[in-house]
C-alpha cells in the first residue's frame, strides 16, 4: 500500500495541472502535487491536514459542500470558469478555475475519497471579461453615434448586425447580403461593384449609396468595410459600419447650388463690367474728345477778350476733361487686366527703368528730379505689365513730391530666398510728402485717394493696378513711410515663374 501511494505520488507530481486526493469524511489531504500545493498558497506542509484546514476560505464559497457531496453520493462534480477567492501568501486574490471532484471507489465499490483536479483559467477569463466590456463599450459608442455595424459571413451570406442597422436599412430579423443589396438605389450599384473590385486588392471597402426604404424614402449612407481572410488567405467575412450621411449630402447639395448661383451672379457681374468698360471705351471717349477740342477752340477764340475769372473757368473745364480721360483709361486697364493671358519672357529690369526715365523725361526736368538706381536683375514676367508696374510707382514718387524740394528717388535691390525660391526685393524710396503708416495698406484699394484731386492729379487706380500686376506675378507689394518724410514701396518678385503664362 505504501509503495502504491509513493508510485501514485510520483505520477501526480509529473502532472502539470493541480491534482490532489482527499480521503475520509474530513477530506484529509493524502496526496497533492506541486501544482496543487502552489494553488493552495499556504506552503508545502499540507499532507495529513484536512482540505478545510489548508484552505478555510472555501467553506463560504460552497466548494467544501461540493466535495463532500461527491464523497457522499459518488457522483462527480465539474465546474467551468468558476470564481474562487484564495488567500495566497496572506493576500486574498480572485481566481477562475475549471475544476472537478471525482469519487474514488474501493474494492467493495464504496467511496473512500475524492480526486480533485483543476486548471487555472484566470487570465483567460479576465481576457474574456475585458473583451466583453470592450464590445459593450463599442456597441454603446456605435449606437450613440447613430451608426450601425455589420458582419457578413461570405459562405452563408447571412448578416449579423448591431446598432441602428435595422432602422437605417429598413430590415427586420435575419437578413442576407442579397437583402441588403436589394435595398440600394439602382443608380448606386455601380459604386458598390467598383468598391468591391478594389477591395479584392486592398481589402478595404468604401462607397456611398442611397438606401431605399419600403415606403420609397431614400437616405444617403456611407459604407465602410474590411475583408477578413482565413488561414488559407481566402475571404471569410466582411465586417464594417454604415453611417447615415443624408443631412451631410443635403448640405453639400445646397452648398453646391449656392456656389453655382453665386458663380452665375459673378459671371453676370463680370459681363456687366465688361459691357461697362466697352461703353466707357466707345461711348464716353468720343464726347469727351469733343469737349476737349471745343474747349480749346473756345479758349483760342476768346482768350484775349475775357477776364481772368473766365480764363480760370475755361482752364478748370480743361483740367476736368483731362482728369476724366485719365479715369476712363484707368478703368479700362484695371477691368481688363485679368481677362488676357500674358506670355512669360525674360525681362531686364535695368532696361525697363531706363525706358521709363525717357517716358517721364519732361516731368523729371520740370521738377529737377534725381533718380538713383542700383543694378537690377533679370526676371521672368510679362514685359508690358512689369513696365506698367514700375512706371506707376516712379510716376507716383514724382507726383507726390514736396513743392519746395526737388524729388529724389532711390531704387535698391537685394536677392532673398522664400520657401526655396529666389526673389528680388526692390525698394523705391522717395523724399516726397510721405504717407501715414495707418494708410499704408489702404492706398492699394481701387479709387482710394489720400489727397485732394485738386492738389494731385490721378484716377485712384495706379497703386491698385500695381498690386494686381504683382499678384499675377506671384509676388508682393507693400508701402511704408512717414507723413512729410517720404514713402518707400517694396516690391518682391520671383526671379523665375512656374508657368508659361500668367
Amino acid at each position: 500500500m505504501h509503495h502504491n501511494l509513493r508510485l501514485l505520488q510520483n505520477i501526480i507530481d509529473a502532472i502539470p495541472m493541480p491534482v490532489g486526493m482527499y480521503v475520509g469524511d474530513t477530506l484529509k489531504i493524502e496526496l497533492a502535487n506541486a501544482a496543487m500545493i502552489k494553488t493552495y498558497g499556504k506552503g508545502n506542509d499540507v499532507l495529513g491536514k484536512t482540505y478545510l484546514e489548508v484552505v478555510p476560505e472555501i467553506e463560504k464559497q460552497q466548494i467544501l459542500d461540493e466535495a463532500l457531496s461527491v464523497l457522499k453520493n459518488g457522483t462527480a462534480f465539474h465546474a467551468t470558469a468558476k470564481k474562487v477567492d484564495l488567500v495566497i501568501d496572506g493576500v486574498m486574490k480572485e481566481h477562475y478555475f475549471n475544476y472537478s471532484f471525482i469519487p474514488l471507489f474501493d474494492d467493495q465499490g464504496q467511496v473512500y475519497g475524492v480526486l480533485n483536479t483543476g486548471t487555472d483559467v484566470t487570465d483567460l477569463q479576465l481576457a474574456k471579461q475585458q473583451m466583453h466590456h470592450s464590445n459593450e463599450k463599442l456597441k454603446m459608442a456605435i449606437e450613440s453615434s447613430g451608426m450601425a455595424s455589420y458582419e457578413i459571413d461570405l459562405a452563408t451570406k447571412k448578416i449579423k448586425t448591431w446598432g441602428n442597422f435595422d432602422v437605417m436599412c429598413s430590415t427586420a430579423g435575419e437578413a442576407t447580403n442579397e437583402d441588403l443589396i436589394a435595398k440600394l438605389h439602382p443608380d448606386d450599384l455601380p459604386a458598390r461593384e467598383k468598391a468591391h473590385k478594389e477591395a479584392a486588392v486592398t481589402g478595404k471597402i468604401s462607397y456611398e449609396a442611397r438606401i431605399v426604404n419600403d415606403d420609397g424614402a431614400q437616405r444617403w449612407t456611407k459604407i465602410n468595410g474590411r475583408i477578413i481572410k482565413d488561414e488559407h488567405d481566402s475571404p471569410k467575412n466582411i465586417i464594417g459600419i454604415i453611417q447615415d450621411i443624408h443631412e451631410h449630402k443635403e448640405f453639400q447639395e445646397e452648398l453646391k447650388n449656392q456656389v453655382e448661383s453665386r458663380t452665375n451672379e459673378l459671371r453676370r457681374s463680370n459681363s456687366d463690367l465688361m459691357h461697362f468698360a466697352s461703353v466707357v471705351s466707345h461711348d464716353l471717349r468720343e464726347p469727351l474728345r469733343k469737349i476737349k477740342i471745343f474747349n480749346n477752340l473756345l479758349r483760342n477764340d476768346i482768350e484775349d477778350n475775357v477776364n481772368d475769372k473766365s480764363k480760370k473757368h475755361l482752364h478748370k473745364v480743361s483740367q476736368s476733361a483731362q482728369r476724366m480721360e485719365n479715369i476712363i483709361e484707368g478703368i479700362l486697364t484695371y477691368s481688363t487686366l485679368d481677362k488676357t493671358l500674358q506670355h512669360i519672357e525674360a525681362v531686364d529690369l535695368n532696361e525697363v527703368i531706363e525706358v521709363i526715365k525717357i517716358d517721364l523725361e519732361l516731368i523729371i526736368k520740370e521738377k529737377g528730379a534725381v533718380l538713383i538706381t542700383s543694378d537690377l536683375p533679370q526676371i521672368q514676367g510679362a514685359a508690358i505689365l512689369i513696365s506698367q508696374l514700375f512706371y506707376n510707382l516712379l510716376q507716383n514718387s514724382l507726383k507726390f513730391s514736396k513743392a519746395d524740394q526737388p524729388p529724389r528717388v532711390v531704387i535698391t535691390n537685394s536677392i532673398i530666398n522664400i520657401g526655396g525660391d529666389d526673389f528680388t526685393e526692390i525698394k523705391i524710396k522717395d523724399n516726397g510728402i510721405g504717407i501715414d503708416n495707418q494708410f499704408a495698406e489702404k492706398i492699394f484699394t481701387a479709387f482710394e485717394r489720400l489727397h485732394s484731386k485738386d492738389q494731385y492729379e490721378g484716377n485712384g487706380l495706379g497703386l491698385a493696378l500695381c498690386r494686381k500686376i504683382v499678384k499675377r506675378h506671384n509676388g508682393k507689394i507693400t508701402a511704408a513711410g512717414e507723413k512729410d518724410n517720404g514713402a518707400e514701396f517694396t516690391v518682391t518678385l520671383p526671379l523665375r515663374q512656374k508657368a508659361d503664362t500668367i
